[in-house]
């Protein structure tokens, strides 16, 4: 069942303690909770209490060292969470991160298509290439692939998943005892792909998952990962964190999904939006000067290089960047575009005091006010075309996620922008998604 045309989507992003740096350090929560099922399955619950579209995690599959001293470390492997997941709640989608860099094709494509069947057609993948040079050596790889590599591979390898999802036939399930057939053979379609990177043969060992599909989801910022969305996204996490920037990065992405001969309606975009609520304005402010307060220098210095790709250990942070990086060829992450661009304004300056201007992680935005003052700030997105939805990244969970249900989806809701049930069983149902056919 299609969405009524002008609602809203949300995706609650899921993280230790919440996205603030400091989250851990403000709760007061035991602080191996989040090791544990109940602590996922409290916010799942939450988010599907406030009929949000999705629940999401990301993943690393390489963390540096430092990360362990300043953070709580829950990088478990997103599929085994979220099938979990699907069986302590009904309707939220499940949206889980898989890299192209360091995943086989079939393989891949086999984990999401189960956790689709097992949550009844509520799966997604988010597509990344992984950013970290640390990844190689976890699988036993020399060197890291490049920027440009690296998204040349991800087109081929998306295509292949697909090819492989697309392997049986909707009606491929015949059920006939009296002939004993349970499948008719005539209705598989393996992929039979020898690509320039990939050979992949044969189809999946079960049939087609109740989405066709699952949702494919992509956060890039660079050209490469743009260009990546606009060929086969059709959630897309990222954006800039200004109105004006944000409506002409989603008229871009929208321009590029026509010009692959995609619907751009199907390509949504919820920017990541890290958030602070309190009863009132103040309130909210002193929360968020909390965290700031208790944030870590020695931490966002590292992790502005981490989330650029680059090995914190291998710089002195009272030293400035060295040239050859940011004097180098163009062709990388967004990130690291943001911090070659400031070092090159500022020649000379200590990478600890650049650092220190950059936002380093994903939620580039954060929001701190009333319930009242995010509605607004949503609708103003929304309406200025600069957004379908928002990805909430509150900054401590379960707190601002449960303060965001209780008190913004009501205001919205009796603005008619957002849902008051869920429309459909499936994911696609909830984003308004044709279910794709094969082939």
């Amino acid at each position: 069942m299609p969405e009524t045309a002008g609602q809203l989507h949300f995706n609650a992003f899921v993280w230790p303690n919440g996205y603030h740096e400091s989250a851990w350090r403000v709760v007061d929560d035991d602080v191996h909770g989040v090791l544990g099922l109940p602590y996922y399955a409290d916010i799942a619950r939450i988010a599907e209490r406030g009929l949000l579209d999705t629940i999401f995690l990301a993943d690393n599959i390489a963390i540096a060292e430092y990360r362990a001293t300043h953070l709580p470390q829950t990088q478990f492997d997103p599929i085994s969470v979220l099938s979990a997941l699907a069986a302590v709640t009904s309707h939220i989608g499940l949206i889980g991160t898989g890299s192209t860099t360091y995943s086989k094709p079939w393989e891949l494509a086999r984990r999401w298509a189960t956790l689709d069947h097992l949550s009844g057609g509520r799966a997604g993948w988010n597509i990344v290439t992984t950013i970290t040079p640390l990844a190689a050596a976890n699988f036993g790889e020399r060197a890291h692939p490049d920027h440009a590599d690296r998204y040349t591979r991800a087109h081929e390898f998306v295509d292949v998943v697909n090819r492989v999802w697309d392997s049986w036939a909707d009606d491929a399930v015949i059920g006939d005892r009296e002939r004993g057939v349970w499948a008719d053979r005539g209705r598989l379609r393996a992929p039979r792909f020898h690509g320039q990177f990939y050979d992949v043969e044969g189809i999946l060992p079960f049939p087609r998952s109740p989405q066709g599909r699952p949702v494919l989801v992509q956060a890039g910022q660079s050209a490469a990962g743009i260009a990546l969305a606009a060929r086969y996204a059709e959630l897309v996490f990222s954006g800039p964190p200004s109105l004006e920037a944000a409506a002409a990065f989603r008229a871009d992405l929208h321009a590029q999904a026509a010009a692959a001969g995609r619907d751009p309606a199907h390509v949504l975009v919820l920017p990541a939006l890290m958030v602070t609520l309190g009863g009132t304005e103040a309130e909210a402010q002193e929360k968020a000067r909390r965290l700031e307060e208790l944030a870590s220098p020695e931490f966002r210095w590292q992790n502005v290089l981490y989330t650029a790709g680059l090995d914190p250990d291998g710089f002195d942070p009272d030293a400035p960047l060295p040239a050859e990086l940011w004097a180098g060829p163009a062709n990388v992450s967004s990130r690291a575009e943001q911090l070659f661009a400031a070092s090159r304004a500022q020649p000379g300056t200590p990478l600890r005091e650049v650092a220190q201007q950059l936002k380093s992680g994903a939620g580039q935005s954060h929001f701190v006010g009333t319930p009242e003052q995010l509605a607004t700030h949503i609708l103003t997105w929304q309406d200025a075309g600069a957004a379908d939805g928002f990805t909430i990244m509150g900054s401590t969970l379960p707190y601002e996620l449960t303060a965001f249900v209780d008190h913004v989806v009501p205001l919205l809701q009796r603005k008619g922008r957002f849902r008051t049930e869920y429309p459909g069983p499936t994911l696609r149902d909830h984003l308004g998604l044709p279910r794709p056919a094969t082939g």
